[in-house]
This record gives C-alpha cells, sequence and structure tokens, in this order.
C-alpha cells in the first residue's frame, strides 16, 4: 500500500515519548510533518532530527506540528530525545501498521542480505488532513529546508 500526494492521509494512534500517545485526525487544523527514520540515535537519523530540531521555531511560527516516526519503543525515544534536546514528538511504530499504510515500510538490501526496513520519508499533511507533499527515499542535506518551504506555501 503507498500513499499518493492529493490522497486523504491514513489515520493512526501512536504511543510517543513520554508515555503519551498521538492521533493524526485530533491535529485536524494544524499542518503536519509526518517524517519516518529507520533508528534513533544512528547517524543519518541523527542529522535528520537536529535538521528539525534546528528549524523547529521556524515549524512552529506556521503552526505546523511535527512527529518522527521511527520502529523503536517508547524507551529508546525518550532516550533519543532527551540526548539531542528534540522538541518534537516521536511516535513508536512497533508494530511498523503506520509505515505500511504509508508505504514506507519496504524490502531493503544491505552487503547482499535483504531485509525489511523503515525507508526515510517525509509525508506533508495539511490541515484538512490531506496529503500535499511526500519525499521518499529521503538524502538528509538540504531535506527540512524543503520541507519547510514546502509547509509555508500551503
Amino acid at each position: 500500500m503507498s500513499v499518493e500526494a492529493g490522497s486523504p492521509a491514513p489515520d493512526f494512534t501512536m504511543p510517543t515519548d513520554g508515555g503519551g500517545s498521538v492521533t493524526l485526525s485530533a491535529l485536524k487544523g494544524k499542518p503536519v510533518i509526518l517524517y519516518f527514520y529507520p533508528k534513533d540515535d544512528t547517524s543519518g537519523c541523527t542529522k535528520e532530527a537536529c535538521g528539525f530540531r534546528d528549524q523547529f521555531p521556524d515549524f512552529g511560527g506556521i503552526d505546523a506540528v511535527v512527529i518522527g516516526v521511527s520502529k523503536d519503543s517508547v524507551a529508546s525515544h525518550d532516550k533519543f530525545k532527551a540526548k539531542y534536546e528534540l522538541p518534537f514528538t516521536l511516535a513508536s511504530d512497533k508494530d511498523t501498521g503506520v509505515a505500511e499504510a504509508y508505504g514506507v515500510w519496504v524490502e531493503k538490501s544491505m552487503y547482499g542480505r535483504k531485509y525489511m526496513g523503515l525507508d526515510r520519508a517525509t509525508f506533508l499533511i495539511d490541515r484538512e488532513g490531506v496529503v500535499r507533499e511526500i519525499w521518499r527515499k529521503v538524502k538528509v542535506p538540504g531535506h527540512v529546508e524543503a520541507v519547510l518551504k514546502a509547509a509555508r506555501a500551503l
């Protein structure tokens, strides 16, 4: 299954850092930046998270909600968030149901070994819950700036 720009964003409820939870439909009225990343505290994922952290005031300035999603546990998210002072929500998609709904739970290959994993991808969801832009196979440098520019244009 995959999500296309212009289609309604699949709703979800996931546990989050700090023992909370987040439900997409409860965020209607605000733009949502939903970014999927493979693993807490790895080099590319840390660079991406710190990019969103550093630009966070700009996202707040347009009333946007940033949510990072990985398969990691809430406890792992708590540590990752504290270590890098991340000001946004980290959601745990332990059973990969949300990643599957968004088409980012994919077969990967490393050193000839195939395995299932999270594809680095970002979804910009408008105030009505419609996916407006999708970045797949994200390369971290310049990515946060591109997402911010698109979010400002909503």
